[in-house]
């Protein structure tokens, strides 16, 4: 996963989010978005995915630019698997439905084809004894690693994922990064959003911290982590990493 990011701004009313972000990266697994709450990194996300357009700038995976018309970006979307920070399950289905859904009405498999596309990665991720349940008979925890999950069974080309762990208490983060952690390990290509930095030292390639809207440092996650040269974000590092 090769990423060109070029100028890019975004802005909500008055408000500048994004100011000339410029963004290079080598050809990587996983790229890690660090920051303080913020400076930018879910409208970067954002963008990236496919969900909003940019006021100005560009953005190329692989040498391929995203597109800039809605017919484009809805081709894009169904590429890509997008996690939030809240679930964003259907409450009214069952977790296999919520599975089920984007592949028979977005991708047109059949139902059948469906259900044998999602059977190994329930059974895989520990799930099958909730395909059955609703979204309010499930933990926090469970709830998004069926969202990962659904994510995951489109076959995306990577996957984009906004503080999948912000929500859960210890013990359901736990549940979530490791999930991950193995998605990581088998080769999955990701940018993720996150706050948990142990985390993130271990799963990312590239590590870009993001605050005013702007890259203000980037590099290998065990050069960003413990030799960056720039004295905000190693002093930021340094505050909350043990």
């Amino acid at each position: 996963m090769n990423l060109v990011v070029e100028g890019l701004v975004q802005r909500f009313g008055d408000a500048t989010v994004l100011d000339g972000l410029d963004l290079r990266t080598g050809d990587i697994r996983a790229l890690v978005l660090v920051g303080p709450s913020g400076g930018g990194k879910t409208t970067l996300l954002r963008i990236l995915a496919g969900l909003d357009l940019p006021v100005a700038g560009s953005v190329a995976f692989d040498g391929v630019a995203l597109p800039r018309e809605e017919t484009g970006l809805r081709a894009y979307r169904r590429r890509v698997g997008t996690v939030f920070q809240s679930w964003n399950l259907f409450p009214h289905l069952s977790a296999l439905e919520n599975l089920l859904l984007p592949l028979v009405h977005v991708h047109g498999l059949s139902r059948a084809a469906a259900l044998a596309r999602v059977r190994g990665p329930l059974e895989r991720f520990r799930l099958a004894a909730e395909a059955g349940k609703r979204p309010a008979q499930l933990s926090g925890g469970q709830k998004q690693r069926i969202a990962i999950l659904r994510a995951l069974v489109v076959d995306p080309q990577r996957l984009f994922l906004d503080e999948p762990t912000s929500a859960l208490d210890p013990e359901m983060t736990a549940e979530v990064l490791e999930m991950i952690g193995e998605l990581s390990r088998e080769g999955t290509r990701f940018v993720l959003v996150t706050h948990e930095m142990a985390f993130a030292r271990r799963v990312a390639d590239e590590v870009a911290f993001v605050a005013e809207g702007k890259v203000l440092a980037h590099g290998p996650a065990t050069t960003m982590f413990d030799a960056c040269p720039v004295p905000r974000v190693r002093d930021f590092f340094s505050r909350i990493l043990p």
